[in-house]
């Protein structure tokens, strides 16, 4: 049984989207979904259950975030292997039966995510490496990498560098999409998902504390998702959402190396690009009007 979490914040059409999505193509494995409502002030979440009656609506009184939100969901759940699924998320084939299947051929497998795509069919860079100032500075002087060839670039880097049309071992894997075997969580900290992060780059950290556990990650390029992403979002938002973002990596390079040499080395070459990468940003929007993505 896979117990497929998925969080609700005001985004009942998108949330309905996503739930009939995987009711209409998952078709290989049994299934139960379990909907956790944080908070919303939208409409009422009773609209789910007469959408959807068979799904289990949790309504939680506050706002517990994505982590928070995530164990309250897994609480609920019956299923030896749990399905975080991002509710802005659509299925287009049995992904869901596809990565199962391949998760049981593998018990080293901590995690398993597949491959993403934004609604107009651009790729989405889901298979990533963790950063660490040689990933930095390979990405700031980028003509380095056309030393390697195309497979061995791609494998160093991931994201941005690599294809996604290959299925391999990774560090971590965008949570949109987020596969484990349930008895997981007895090797984590507090036998749950770690909830320091209200939002963003949590995946990343509870990557990191599985490998941590003795675990692989693994990204499966045989099936893909329709992940809708906030793309859209104000530049303001863009901006400050990309600041919470840098904070957690520092965290998370905290937890990884300590705070020493190697923790502020990286901190001044990672905290300089992305600073200046979010000026480009910004001068870009206000010379165009137009948002990078």
């Amino acid at each position: 049984m896979v117990s497929v979490i998925i969080i609700n914040y005001n985004t009942f059409q998108l949330t309905c989207d996503c739930i009939s999505s995987v009711f209409k193509f998952t078709k290989g494995v049994p299934f139960e979904i379990i909907l956790v409502d944080n908070a919303s002030t939208e409409r009422n979440p009773s609209y789910f259950l007469e959408k959807f009656p068979s799904i289990k609506l949790i309504e939680s009184k506050k706002n517990l975030g994505f982590a928070g939100g995530n164990n309250l969901g897994i609480k609920h759940a019956t299923g030896d292997t749990i399905l975080l699924l991002n509710s802005d998320t659509l299925l287009t084939e049995d992904s869901i039966s596809l990565s199962v299947a391949q998760l049981q051929k593998d018990p080293s497998i901590g995690v398993l995510g597949c491959r993403q795509l934004f609604p107009d069919g651009a790729l989405q860079y889901s298979a990533r490496r963790f950063r660490s100032i040689s990933w930095e500075l390979l990405d700031l002087f980028r003509f380095v990498l056309y030393f390697y060839s195309p497979k061995a670039r791609a494998h160093r880097m991931l994201g941005q560098y690599f294809l996604h049309d290959e299925s391999l071992f990774v560090d971590w894997v965008n949570g949109a999409f987020f596969l484990f075997p349930r008895r997981l969580l007895n090797q984590l900290p507090q036998h749950q998902l770690d909830e320091r992060f209200f939002m963003y780059a949590e995946d990343v950290l509870w990557c990191e504390q599985i490998k941590q556990a003795g675990y692989r990650i693994f990204f499966l390029a045989t099936t893909s998702i329709i992940h809708i992403t906030s793309g859209s979002t104000a530049i303001s938002k863009q901006l400050r959402l990309r600041k919470v973002m840098m904070k957690h990596e520092m965290k998370i390079m905290e937890l990884r190396k300590g705070k020493g040499l190697y923790y502020y080395t990286f901190g001044c070459i990672y905290l300089s690009k992305e600073y200046l990468r979010l000026f480009v940003k910004w001068a870009y929007f206000k010379i165009t009007g137009k948002l990078i993505r």
